[in-house]
């Protein structure tokens, strides 16, 4: 059993090794990036105070899967709709941008609200539902890659100017009664929530007309 656990752990590096350390065409690189530590290393990064650059080790690996998920997808294929309580793969991505981009008004303003600028491009994919299958369509994946791609550039350049004070301070506001909440858990649930929908992305690829049935390839 332990032998399988780490022959699969040594596939899955393998598939990604190669495409996932290269600066995806047309996309700005992320800032802070993990790669000069190697994209399999979780822990601190040069620019971040440890526990931050631990954080941006798990969130830059994440945001590496996803993009290596859709980006040789075609407009029609981020378009497909399964039905009519589904999302688009294409919803879905921008869906991470604006949850990455709310955490960040979120923890580095103090904001609860996007403002009206915002709002145009980020409420329909934070709600998604009828109103993201409605307005988020139409575009190659690269356009969504690069929009997302500049947001979570955004929030790597501000954990820069941040420590882990900062990181690991109780949000009382936030905090359930009796159990306290911290800056981390914001950002850890970024990391999770990437973790989640992708999951949700290979659902959708795996019902997009054509393809393989499971275990095919």
């Amino acid at each position: 059993m332990q032998t399988q656990r780490r022959t699969f752990i040594k596939s899955s590096m393998a598939l990604f090794a190669s495409t996932l350390l290269t600066p995806i065409a047309g996309t700005a690189t992320f800032e802070g990036s993990a790669t000069d530590e190697g994209l399999f290393m979780i822990g601190p990064i040069k620019g971040y105070t440890p526990q931050i650059g631990t954080l941006v080790s798990m969130l830059n690996y994440n945001r590496s899967t996803v993009v290596k998920s859709v980006e040789k997808l075609s407009r029609n294929q981020i378009d497909f709709l399964l039905d009519d309580h589904a999302n688009t793969i294409a919803a879905l991505v921008m869906h991470l941008g604006a949850v990455d981009k709310f955490y960040q008004i979120n923890t580095f303003e103090g904001r609860e609200e996007f403002n009206d600028e915002e709002k145009k491009l980020w409420q329909a994919p934070l709600e998604l539902g009828a109103k993201g299958r409605a307005e988020i369509r139409g575009h190659d994946i690269q356009y969504y890659l690069d929009l997302i791609t500049e947001v979570r550039n955004e929030t790597l350049e501000a954990f820069k100017k941040k420590d882990d004070k900062w990181l690991l301070a109780v949000d009382r506001k936030w905090s359930p009664p009796n159990q306290p909440l911290n800056t981390y858990w914001k950002w850890f649930h970024v990391c999770e929530h990437e973790s989640n929908h992708r999951g949700q992305i290979a659902f959708l690829k795996s019902r997009l007309p054509g393809a393989k049935p499971a275990g095919t390839e």
